[in-house]
């Protein structure tokens, strides 16, 4: 008697780990289709995807790394800038044997997501920014502040375990203290603080933050090269509350990134996979349908380079 075939489920996303160039580096892989990377951003891991990893891997592969410096990977001394970054999903993707991706980049991420577009448009079929940094200058005073000269004494001291517990306590009491968007913002940021105890993890997230923010604000911008996401499909999703990346930058990012879409999610913050991963999903989902792979042509991209950007150049405001 034949027995009836079974489908089979989707593919899990599990945390793996592979040595490149000498440093462990951790990820999460699975699921069948086309495939996404998605990255994270800063103190932050694989893990902010979890709410809509499974969903996504019944259609896509997804592989959603742990950055150098990060959650599960190595936290070396080394180069934490957003090109370095880039070059690493590069490595890891040749290591898979994945040659294009859709790049998905929340926060820091959609920064290194755009320098991965800028470094490497024939791997990249499609551009995602998820509160994506680089579109201005501001940014959470916090941020500011530990990328002053006084960080490397203070933040031991503030992340030790009694001072805080005292200062979780006050800003889930007082939440407005915060200055965040919203309390799902400031309950994960609240657990990622924590990790800055462990002193790699917190000189990590020091050269990591310093190569992106100084006291002035953001010093890195997307604005100078978004010309050359011209050609690509372009999807930027932002939290209408984002206090970390201020939300009035999506529309900055749009003017910029000619074609673009924009999303805005009215009831999240800063981490809108979080606060609604349905809606995230099927965002995405209908992006990834209704648009076709970039395709790389190296004599177009030439002639971008050598035309520049269209008009005057476009620079970063102090206020936004």
């Amino acid at each position: 008697m034949a027995v009836p075939a079974i489908e089979p489920e989707p593919l899990d996303v599990s945390l793996r780990f592979r040595t490149i160039h000498g440093y462990r580096r951790a990820y999460r892989v699975g699921g069948r289709g086309p495939a996404l990377l998605l990255i994270h951003g800063i103190s932050d891991s694989s893990e902010t995807w979890q709410s809509v990893l499974g969903d996504l891997a019944k259609r896509y592969t997804v592989i959603a790394p742990d950055l150098l410096g990060h959650g599960d990977s190595d936290k070396p001394r080394a180069d934490y800038s957003a090109a370095a970054y880039a070059c690493g999903m590069r490595d890891l993707l040749s290591v898979l044997d994945i040659s294009r991706v859709t790049v998905i980049g929340h926060s820091l991420g959609g920064g290194v997501a755009a320098q991965f577009a800028y470094q490497f448009p024939e791997r990249c079929e499609r551009l995602v920014l998820v509160c994506g940094g680089g579109a201005g200058r501001a940014v959470h005073p916090m941020l500011r502040l530990a990328a002053g000269p006084w960080a490397e004494l203070a933040l031991p001291a503030v992340t030790s375990a009694p001072v805080s517990s005292v200062i979780s306590f006050v800003l889930s009491a007082v939440p407005g203290l915060s200055g965040m968007g919203t309390r799902t913002d400031l309950a994960y940021v609240l657990r990622r603080y924590q990790l800055l105890r462990e002193p790699r993890a917190r000189k990590a997230f020091l050269r990591t933050l310093r190569a992106v923010v100084d006291q002035r604000g953001q010093v890195v911008t997307l604005l100078d090269r978004s010309y050359l996401a011209t050609g690509i499909p372009t999807l930027l999703i932002w939290g209408e509350h984002d206090r970390i990346v201020p939300a009035e930058q999506a529309a900055v990012a749009r003017a910029a990134m000619p074609g673009s879409r924009l999303e805005i999610f009215p009831s999240s913050g800063h981490f809108p996979q979080h606060d609604d991963p349905e809606r995230f999903v099927a965002v995405l989902d209908e992006f990834m349908e209704t648009t076709s792979p970039a395709e790389y042509d190296a004599a177009r991209w030439r002639t971008m380079l050598r035309d520049g950007r269209p008009g005057d150049p476009n620079e970063m405001s102090s206020g936004s």
